[in-house]
């Protein structure tokens, strides 16, 4: 493993370099994706995000690594297909991250069962040799013995099946990480204000340095547009004065999850409604020693860095939740509440690009001026997104030409032995490099510990791993995406604040405060 430079090296070697092959503009998992892939090709490189890698949507998952069993529903083979190839891309590259997990969905009436099943084993056999596990039918016995929570009164039996599941935001830093090891320039921190324009062409972009203030002009062959429910904002930098605004690609959705504690679904199993009372799907997943309720899908016209959840969003979780759970949760149970904005592609508008559409999840649209914008898409299939974006830029003459595939079989960074992702959690995270975590000051001197199994939990070693080597530069880059605290429990993560704070400032020798991550562990914390 190489280690990461400091940010004053890395602002350097962006001022050395006058022309790069590729400047990609976003941190999320798409972004990342197309920065690893890139460098891997041996293309000059660089990725600049605003705030922080995963920061927005890609942070805010389900954390299910997935084939798409609704796609299935729906008849979209091909998709499921490449979904389920690219679950076993990740699970395969980053095993310490991402794991198989078994659901179960409860039935209720007699046909439930045969239905899902069907259903479910015709999943299997696109699976093929991919699989994770057999579907199988379960006795009402057998349903409460995976669920032990499950609501008992009028269960005819359920059925089980195997999927994967993952920790989003750490996966998001693995990316980073990784595309920096092969050489590319990741810089979080660093918003891009404006496009660099000649004779109506796109030839690199402004990056503002979000710490100090600072501009700089960044001259590269192709740049990428991959800021997710943002890209509108990056495509209205790209066009003339007076001309008017481009129809917007994305419409945002609003998917909200709850996080309450494990006593309320125990075991191994998740939980999975294929269709609640509005026909949205539902989940009950064990994370991190936490369960996570969700989700929803609700449009949402403005466009914010931190979305608060609707009190009938709110509602229906709770109120779905306590149709299958023994028990219901309350709002005084709920120890967290998140919200993500998802970038549901529009149709294109007719203004002369050349857009193509691989498939219905995400779509790439090369512009006259060449700027490459990809948006849509989830999680799952973030490789295969990015080896489109390349393809589509080469293709376009942007880029040279570059054999693909070579993230096929490409470990992250720390791949290596991990512990199920429903345990708390711990240095099982770090994969390959728990033994370089356990040689840092602090390993021993935990902040935080599970209150339910008194394991795990965040050390001050994880912070100073988090500033050396995962370009964690603010609170809230520690508590939410290196650790998952604000995401598992805001108010243990709001106590935290001042002293993770500290032990940033240390490791920094720079100042770092604290308030901004208070108001935002407070709007975690709080659910309407």
């Amino acid at each position: 493993m190489s280690t990461p430079l400091p940010r004053t090296e890395l602002l350097a070697r962006l001022a050395e370099r006058r022309d790069w092959d590729l400047v990609v503009v976003g941190g999320g998992a798409t972004g990342l994706g197309v920065a690893l892939d890139a460098a891997a090709r041996g293309l000059a490189t660089v990725l600049l995000e605003a705030t922080d890698f995963s920061a927005g949507t890609s942070s805010r998952a389900t954390k299910l690594v997935h084939g798409g069993v609704r796609y299935l529903a729906q008849g979209d083979i091909g998709l499921v297909r490449e979904a389920l190839h690219e679950r076993s891309v990740l699970l395969a590259n980053a095993p310490h991250l991402a794991q198989r997990l078994a659901f179960v969905v409860p039935a209720y009436h007699l046909w439930e069962q045969p239905f899902y099943g069907i259903g479910l084993k015709m999943y299997d056999l696109l699976a093929g040799a991919r699989g994770l596990g057999r579907t199988q039918w379960l006795s009402a016995a057998g349903t409460v013995e995976a669920l032990p929570t499950v609501r008992r009164t009028g269960l005819a039996g359920g059925v089980r099946y195997w999927d994967g599941q993952f920790d989003d935001a750490r996966v998001a830093v693995a990316l980073a990480r990784s595309a920096a090891a092969r050489g590319a320039l990741v810089l979080n921190h660093m918003p891009v204000v404006a496009l660099l324009r000649e004779g109506g062409r796109v030839h690199g972009v402004v990056a503002e340095d979000g710490e100090t203030g600072e501009r700089r002009e960044l001259r590269a062959r192709c740049v990428v547009n991959a800021t997710g429910v943002w890209v509108d904002a990056l495509r209205d930098m790209d066009r003339d004065v007076g001309a008017p605004a481009r129809a917007p690609m994305v419409a945002p959705s609003q998917g909200v999850h709850l996080v309450v504690d494990r006593a309320f679904l125990p075991g191994t199993h998740a939980l999975m409604v294929p269709k609640t009372a509005d026909g949205r799907v539902l989940f009950a997943v064990p994370w991190l020693g936490k369960v996570i309720l969700g989700t929803t899908d609700t449009p949402r016209e403005d466009i914010v860095r931190e979305p608060a959840p609707f009190h009938a969003e709110v509602e229906f979780i709770l109120g779905e939740a306590g149709r299958y759970l023994a028990r219901a949760p309350t709002r005084a149970e709920v120890r967290s509440v998140w919200v993500g904005l998802r970038p549901l592609v529009k149709h294109a508008g007719d203004d002369g690009e050349n857009t193509k559409t691989l498939s219905r999840e995400h779509t790439v649209v090369v512009g006259r001026s060449g700027l490459v914008t990809v948006t849509g898409g989830k999680w799952t299939t973030y490789r295969a997104m990015a080896e489109d974006v390349l393809a589509h830029a080469m293709a376009a003459g942007l880029l040279p030409e570059r054999p693909g595939g070579v993230t096929m079989k490409l470990p992250l960074v720390g791949a290596g032995p991990g512990r199920p992702l429903a345990e708390p959690p711990g240095e099982h995270l770090y994969g390959s490099e728990a033994a370089l975590l356990r040689s840092l000051p602090g390993a021993e001197r935990w902040l935080w510990r599970d209150p339910e199994t008194g394991q795990g939990g965040l050390s001050e070693a994880m912070v100073r791993f988090a500033a050396r080597y995962e370009f964690a530069r603010e609170v809230a880059d520690v508590l939410a995406r290196r650790s998952r605290l604000l995401f598992l429990d805001a108010a243990a993560a709001a106590r935290l604040g001042p002293e993770v704070a500290a032990l940033l400032q240390q490791e920094l020798g720079r100042r770092v405060d604290d308030a901004a991550f208070a108001q935002l562990a407070a709007q975690y914390a709080r659910a309407p």
